[in-house]
């Protein structure tokens, strides 16, 4: 796990001389155990190493023998051994243990393709001095981010925005992507709340030419295919099959590891198949709260004592909600998704005995865990006419609708936004799904744009503020593609989440866990804006030189407040994503433009 960075200059002068080493300094939380990188003519990639695998050799920038590739990477590279065995025998052999030097001996080997050899998270800049290009590769789920910005003089990337701001780009707010959040609760990619800054697609390859040509494609998709002749025990078997493996090849490194351990059933399958693995306990880490209706801390006490784990509790008894502009600060965007905050608190006591957490995200969105997704089974989705049947579920999941959208915006902002809907990504995704049933189509949406966009960007950046590395085997790309070959039927069943799944974790987990309500894993931040939290939420929102001020009618979002403290309506959501937005606004390494023009 690291942060990488780097740039094309197409004119050769366009990024201030000390680029790179403000890059690094920015990107230090992501890799507090060194830094390399190379630039020479128009290129240059950088690497901040947080040391897993190959403590000694594992450094970064990879060269090949001529020095003609240059290679560095954030994230690991799970099948690193059997490649390396199979490359050795190709004639490639890697002369250190390091994930990264298999990285270029695949591509030596192997050209462009070598990436759909790798089961892994990463993301990856390689510098072909013989084709006078720099190549980027993102991982199939976008479990590692990597953002750039481009323009007609140079192309900018990194793992955090942060450090493109470093190299002088324009920071603007895109209202566009704002008007998207607040449908979302998230930026939807390949946007970004930076009006210039992108994502590289999950799945992406984009190729920049010295002299600025560039292209993207997708060297994986999302191409379900579904087994209707899969016997339910079949399923079952196979499910356990490839977890067990990803959670195997996961436990591979040089430093202490461990797990987040909420006690809910993805956690608690991934704790448990990591005993079959150590040979001593498993170190697991979980956050309790004091309000019983947010705390699953006896659950997770619960699993640990079942899976005989060396277990680790903090409570988070306290109200403030000081350090939200820090966690925003890492985040580098407006997140209405408060469960943040008790992340970054996790991640900071796993921090004080390891360097890597293996974590139980993704089993929802490939499983249909949430328990909004019941309603397309029921069929209660249904849509009059020629209508698209997600878009009444997807508006009633939305966080403002278009109508509410209507009485919050300023005239600036209504006027900036004009023409444009958000949704139009959302069935966009669903009419390129459309031989799916709703269920499936509406686990891809989540899969596409709610991960990467949101669940993946939590273990990402807050493990990366206390410099821990998060592994999330549910991801493996094996059980993406199993997964979405399932019928709905396996998910859904009866009124019930992840019936399939349930089946196959049971002899792992034991019936109390498996059958154990639901809790989301958050902060009681609703309850907390009906008392002290009322007056910080209001300091954000109402301050003199708030962006709110900007974009909302101060009226409307003061009558929200006033009905969500006194308890006449639940504006949990609303409030806290327009909370949020404040706070990235206020906390900016470089305070964003603003045009409503």
């Amino acid at each position: 796990m690291c942060g990488i960075f780097g740039y094309v200059a197409f004119d050769g002068k366009s990024l201030p001389q000390d680029a790179m080493p403000r890059m690094a300094r920015t990107l230090r939380h992501r890799g507090p155990d060194g830094e390399g990188w190379h630039a020479a003519g128009v290129f240059a990639v950088g690497n901040r190493r947080l040391a897993i695998i190959d403590i000694d050799a594992g450094k970064q920038p990879f060269y090949s023998a001529d020095r003609q590739v240059i290679v560095v990477q954030n994230g690991e590279i799970f099948n690193y051994i059997e490649l390396a065995a199979e490359l050795a025998d190709l004639g490639y052999p890697c002369a250190t243990h390091s994930d990264t030097e298999v990285i270029l001996r695949a591509y030596e080997c192997w050209g462009d393709d070598f990436v759909k050899r790798l089961n892994g998270m990463f993301a990856i800049a390689i510098i072909d001095r013989r084709k006078d290009l720099l190549h980027l590769f993102r991982d199939r789920a976008g479990v590692k981010p990597l953002y750039y910005y481009a323009d007609e003089r140079r192309l900018v990337f990194g793992s955090e925005i942060k450090a493109l701001l470093d190299c002088d780009i324009p920071a603007e707010v895109d209202v566009i992507s704002l008007d998207a959040l607040l449908t979302c609760n998230y930026v939807p990619p390949p946007r970004t709340i930076y009006r210039n800054v992108r994502h590289l697609s999950p799945g992406g390859h984009m190729k920049i030419h010295a002299d600025g040509r560039r292209s993207e494609v997708a060297w994986w998709q999302l191409q379900p295919r579904i087994r209707e002749d899969v016997s339910e025990e079949e399923a079952v078997a196979e499910f356990t099959e490839i977890l067990a493996d990803a959670v195997r090849i996961r436990m591979r490194c040089d430093v202490p590891f461990g797990a987040f351990l909420s006690g809910g059933l993805d956690s608690s399958t991934i704790v448990s198949l990591m005993g079959r693995y150590s040979p001593t306990p498993i170190k697991t880490f979980c956050i309790g709260f004091d309000d019983a209706r947010f705390d699953e801390s006896p659950f997770a006490q619960l699993a640990a004592t079942r899976f005989n784990t060396q277990h680790h509790l903090r409570l988070f008894k306290s109200q403030d909600l000081s350090i939200w502009p820090k966690i925003s600060y890492h985040n580098d965007q407006p997140h209405g998704d408060v469960s943040f905050l008790p992340t970054y608190h996790v991640s900071e006591l796993a921090a004080e005995q390891v360097k890597v957490v293996l974590t139980g995200d993704g089993g929802d969105e490939l499983f249909a865990g949430y328990d909004k997704y019941l309603e397309l089974e029921t069929g209660a989705a249904g849509a009059p006419g020629g209508q698209n049947p997600l878009l009444p579920y997807l508006e009633r999941t939305s966080l403002f609708t278009r109508e509410m959208k209507k009485g919050l915006y300023a005239p600036g902002l209504l006027r900036a936004t004009a023409g444009q809907e958000p949704m139009d990504q959302v069935l966009g995704i669903a009419r390129q799904y459309e031989h799916l049933d709703a269920v499936n189509q509406a686990l891809a949406i989540d899969f596409l744009l709610l991960l990467p966009g949101n669940n993946l960007v939590k273990p990402d950046r807050m493990g990366m503020a206390h410099s821990i590395e998060a592994r999330t085997p549910f991801l493996d790309y094996r059980m993406i593609e199993f997964a979405f070959n399932l019928p709905s039927r396996f998910k859904l069943h009866g009124g019930r989440t992840k019936h399939m799944m349930r089946k196959a974790i049971e002899p792992l987990i034991g019936r109390e866990l498996l059958n154990r309500p639901k809790q989301m894993f958050t902060v009681p931040i609703g309850e907390w804006f009906k008392s002290d939290g009322g007056a910080y939420c209001r300091r954000v929102l109402f301050a003199p030189d708030s962006l709110a001020s900007q974009l909302f009618d101060g009226k409307v979002v003061e009558d929200m407040v006033q009905a969500h403290c006194g308890g006449h309506k639940n504006y949990t959501r609303q409030l806290r994503a327009l909370a949020a937005i404040e706070i990235w606004y206020q906390s900016a390494p470089r305070k964003p433009a603003l045009s409503l023009g």
